[in-house]
């Protein structure tokens, strides 16, 4: 394939989900996703497409050591399901002063106009249909779900048909996988087999399916396979570890590719510039991105339609709108006209905007600037546009407009309104256009009809979306797994959760299979209804049929079991969850370890903080307070201590709650040296600055006046504002203890510290002090107040 189609290949692939590029075919899939996927992890309506790159990201990055890779096969599944809950580990910060700048432009000066011999072009397979239906792909596939009850003879069988897979279909199998981290285990797997490796094509294709996601480790790892096994890495395969790394938020490591680049001595070439620039106007640095464009020019490398697409994509992002219509307006002088998408760009964010003057004012200067008609295109893009941003009616006034000029607006353009009429909860309008397209001819499909179910399940109108169900059998339309999900967690939200548990368990009559989010809606609704043990079992059957349920999800059912005092049951089920491959984290562990604590079983508390060491799950901050100050209640502050040293040998730091929680065991019973000690350790780790603040007030609350008022030197040390009410808390303990001379002490030292004192408790101590037979005492302190000008009201 020549290099040039390849760059617009790759570029397309890019930014077709921010330029709307693709058109007709773009919008309709678009939509077709918005409206057939009725819920994402919080169960409302949503693109499917986006629902599913949230649930692939959502699932915490996969662990990119070469050395932790393990021999089999299970092990790279499973670990799919249960990797960790952080983020990825990165090479190096992202620090705030750093130039991001630097990488990018350093990398295109050094350049200097060398891109005179075109680089080769990726050699790529186009996977069609036929690939995808292969029976071989369809079996690997299979194989690879069955990940949670495997056995050598699996891993057997796999091996013996990766052997057979040309590439072609090696690739289909790595598309297949709707989680991408399966996929790239699966790579790393099949890459460790005996008599097999990876056509180059397979590293490309892996590549680009990582691009889509935040797994940005995995995909500069690929890149790294590559270059160990001698490998041509062309400057597109450094694009897609740069697009992943921008997903993941992290513009100077997506920057920094760059200089990977330049090290292994490949020459740049326009698609990487473009990406280069898409990468800095994502990342809000759309200034950098101008100068990186500049510098193109410099060294020859002209700029195309798709860069100053991402460069209008920029201003609108800062809404520069202006900016950008003379960007547009300019590109014919450029000798690179615009195009529909960079129209379609601007009109995208004045929809947004609902500036519908504005878009209408941007449809006649295509018109006559750039002579390009609007058409069915640029109706179905408006209207899909105004659907997602909630402006139904502006849609359906363009989705009339086009009728009227003779254009055909089909089921896609219908039901992106009908969603959002949904979603406000404008059933009647919904279902009068429902009944305008029959008119039409243009008979609503199952996404349509799912839009409206889930309209109604938001309403509680529980038996009307029933209604529709039947109805959409009567039209022919089956409805799918996502009409009987929305229909599901209506059921859950009216408290009819158990109902809604029958449903699946007759699934199979009505030929429908619910997926991982129709169970997480009801294990949920069980959940808030209190039927614990329902919900559990009904994860258990959730895993069995391969859904893992998230960490977020596993900790939600674990807190509710804790707090109806079932803490013995939540464990057990956290170690079903960890033995069936799930998803664990730290968090889960710890809420179980926090149950134990609520109880008072500190054994068993102990007991589960050992599991998660066996686990591999190393506790967090928020494990070793939890620990310490239920250890601390009870008053074994020596095991407690041990536990936060433990914490900061560990390189943890303590949080506020930490110190907190020292402060507060510590004081209740009164070992203040012992509780100093340790809070200097913690200073040493991590400071806080109002930390003595809080000894003194909580020393206070026990009635260590004594103490408390040791430490206060430390307090006026920076006359703060946090000082005086330390201070005044003290002065208030003095006068409940009726020693009003030692709060009059107290009130001194401020003054001395330049801090001035409460008015009006000053003048309860010295009302104190009057009667105590202090009048020298008494009439000092109010004269303080008069030498600053400040006088009793």
């Amino acid at each position: 394939m020549p290099l040039l189609r390849f760059n617009h290949y790759l570029l397309g692939k890019i930014l077709a989900s921010h330029f709307h590029a693709n058109y007709f075919s773009s919008v309709a899939l678009s939509l077709f996703s918005a409206t057939n996927s009725v819920f994402s992890a919080s169960y409302s309506t949503a693109n499917l497409r986006d629902q599913t790159e949230s649930k692939c990201s959502n699932f915490r990055n996969i662990n990119d050591d070469l050395g932790k890779v393990g021999p089999g096969f299970q092990e790279s599944l499973c670990f799919s399901a249960s990797v960790s809950d952080g983020a990825e580990e990165e090479e190096g910060e992202e620090g705030e002063g750093s130039s991001d700048d630097d990488e990018s432009l350093e990398f295109i000066t050094s350049f200097h106009g060398k891109n005179d011999k075109q680089t080769q072009s990726i050699a790529r397979v186009e996977i069609g249909d036929s690939e995808f239906r292969h029976p071989v792909v369809r079996e690997v596939c299979r194989l690879i779900t069955l990940s949670s009850a495997w056995n050598p003879n699996f891993e057997g069988r796999l091996r013996h048909l990766l052997r057979s897979l040309k590439p072609p279909l090696v690739c289909a199998v790595l598309r297949s996988q709707a989680d991408e981290r399966v996929a790239l285990n699966f790579f790393y797997w099949a890459d460790r087999q005996w008599r097999y490796s990876h056509h180059p094509v397979v590293y490309y294709t892996m590549l680009d399916v990582l691009s889509k996601t935040k797994l940005c480790q995995g995909a500069r790892r690929v890149l790294r396979l590559m270059t160990r096994r001698g490998i041509e890495c062309p400057p597109e395969a450094f694009g897609y570890v740069m697009v992943s790394y921008s997903r993941a938020g992290k513009l100077r490591n997506a920057l920094r590719v760059l200089t990977l680049m330049q090290k292994a001595g490949v020459e740049p070439s326009l698609s990487i510039c473009n990406t280069t620039i898409y990468v800095l106007v994502k990342g809000g640095k759309l200034e950098k991105a101008l100068k990186f464009l500049e510098r193109m020019q410099v060294t020859g490398i002209k700029p195309d339609i798709v860069t100053y697409n991402s460069l209008i994509k920029g201003y609108c992002d800062l809404n520069r709108i202006e900016d950008a219509l003379e960007l547009i307006a300019g590109l014919p002088s450029k000798g690179c006209p615009p195009d529909k998408v960079s129209y379609y760009t601007v009109m995208g964010f004045l929809c947004k905007e609902k500036k519908i003057e504005e878009v209408k004012c941007l449809m006649e200067k295509m018109v006559w600037n750039s002579n390009l008609i609007p058409d069915q295109v640029t109706y179905n893009t408006l209207i899909h546009m105004l659907s997602k941003h909630g402006h139904a009616d502006d849609a359906l006034a363009f989705l009339k407009e086009a009728q009227d000029k003779g254009f055909h607006i089909d089921k896609v353009g219908y039901s992106a309104i009908v969603h959002s009429f949904c979603q406000k909860g404008r059933m009647d309008e919904a279902k009068s256009l429902v009944i305008d397209m029959y008119s039409r001819g243009c008979n609503p499909d199952v996404v349509t009809y799912t839009a409206i179910v889930d309209g109604f399940c938001r309403l509680g109108r529980i038996d009307e979306a029933k209604k529709i169900l039947q109805q959409m059998y009567k039209h022919g339309c089956k409805p799918n797994t996502v009409s009987y999900t929305a229909l599901l967690n209506g059921l859950c939200h009216s408290g009819k959760s158990l109902e809604a548990r029958e449903m699946i368990n007759v699934s199979e009559e009505h030929w429908w299979t619910p997926n991982a989010i129709t169970y997480g809606a009801v294990m949920h609704g069980l959940r808030r209804e209190g039927k614990l043990s329902e919900a559990c079992d009904l994860t258990r059957e959730m895993v069995e049929k391969g859904f893992f349920p998230t960490p977020v999800e596993i900790n939600l059912l674990i807190q509710s079991l804790c707090q109806n005092q079932k803490v013995v049951e939540a464990k057990k089920y956290l170690e079903e969850c960890l033995n069936k491959g799930c998803a664990i984290n730290v968090v889960n562990f710890t809420t179980v370890i926090h149950g134990f604590c609520q109880i008072g079983d500190m054994e068993a508390a102990l007991s589960v903080l050992d599991d998660m060491y066996l686990s591999g799950k190393h506790p967090d901050a928020v494990t070793y307070t939890a620990l310490f100050d239920a250890l601390g209640k009870k008053g074994r502050l020596d095991e407690a201590a041990e536990l936060i040293v433990k914490m900061l040998s560990k390189g943890l730091d303590p949080t506020p709650v930490t110190y907190r929680s020292v402060i507060h065991r510590y004081s209740q019973w009164g070992r203040v040296d012992d509780m100093l000690n340790l809070l200097e350790k913690m200073l040493k780790r991590q400071p806080f600055r109002t930390v003595y603040n809080q000894v003194i007030e909580k020393l206070c609350d026990f009635g260590n006046l004594e103490e408390a008022e040791k430490l206060l030197g430390k307090v006026l040390r920076t006359a703060s504002k946090v000082d005086a009410n330390t201070c005044h808390v003290l002065m208030e303990s003095y006068l409940k203890k009726g020693v009003a001379i030692s709060a009059y002490k107290v009130a001194c030292r401020m003054f001395r510290r330049n801090l001035t004192p409460d008015l009006k408790l000053c003048e309860k101590v010295s009302k104190k002090l009057v009667l105590d037979g202090k009048l020298v005492e008494a009439d000092n302190l109010m004269l303080r107040f008069v030498e600053r000008g400040i006088q009793q009201k």
